[in-house]
């Protein structure tokens, strides 16, 4: 996803003015833009409670690198396109096998096997036993594990046999069982954040930036 913000040949034909003051006042404008429009949608993301890395995927480029010219031009983009566009537009999301989508829960593991994101097929039964269908007709089904308990931090303890008797988790507090997934049919994305905002936000700042560098080269305030 990429965002262009462009306004110098607007701004050429309303001053009707070819000097190289203006040349300059443009491009400077539109160098202070580009970080200016980054640092906003990385606000959006961060207030949205999508977190800093996300936001940090946000970066920021003027035309051109060098020199002066009346179409410079600032690119914002984002190194994850995909999920910010989820999030932009609100997107309706479908398993991609045609069956569930196996939502964790609080309980489940931050991390599977190999240090991946949680899901099923990398889920840890070596540490909390075998995940188990509960199939519910007035709600989502669920993944459980059976025969675990809960420390004190409330994090759920590993699975432990004694002589084929379930023990309780570290802290004895009794043995139960924990959903892991919940499993929907789809999800229908919130809209958290809207680009098209920060494009217009861009266009605004362009203007003003260029004005302030014209006033300043001027000898104007």
């Amino acid at each position: 996803m990429r965002i262009g913000v462009d306004v110098s040949r607007d701004l050429r034909r309303v001053l009707k003015v070819t000097s190289d003051g203006l040349e300059k006042a443009v491009t400077q404008g539109i160098r202070e833009t580009a970080p200016e429009v980054k640092q906003f949608l990385r606000a959006q993301v961060r207030n949205a409670g999508m977190g800093s890395r996300l936001a940090n995927s946000w970066r920021d480029q003027a035309y051109p690198k060098r020199g002066n010219s009346f179409d410079a031009a600032a690119l914002v983009w984002t190194k994850a396109p995909k999920i910010v566009n989820a999030f932009d537009k609100g997107v309706l999301i479908r398993s991609g096998s045609g069956f569930y989508l196996a939502i964790p829960t609080e309980n489940a593991p931050k991390k599977g096997l190999g240090g991946k994101r949680i899901s099923p097929s990398n889920f840890p039964e070596y540490r909390y036993g075998r995940l188990r269908l509960v199939y519910r007709r007035n709600g989502p089904s669920l993944l459980v594990v059976d025969g675990v308990g809960f420390t004190k931090t409330g994090r759920v303890s590993r699975q432990r046999k004694n002589g084929g008797r379930l023990k309780s988790g570290a802290y004895g507090r009794g043995v139960v069982t924990v959903p892991m997934f919940v499993l929907v049919r789809q999800v229908k994305l919130k809209k958290r954040f809207d680009v098209k905002d920060a494009e217009r936000y861009g266009a605004r700042v362009a203007v003003h930036n260029i004005v302030r560098n014209l006033r300043v080269r001027n000898g104007r305030k």
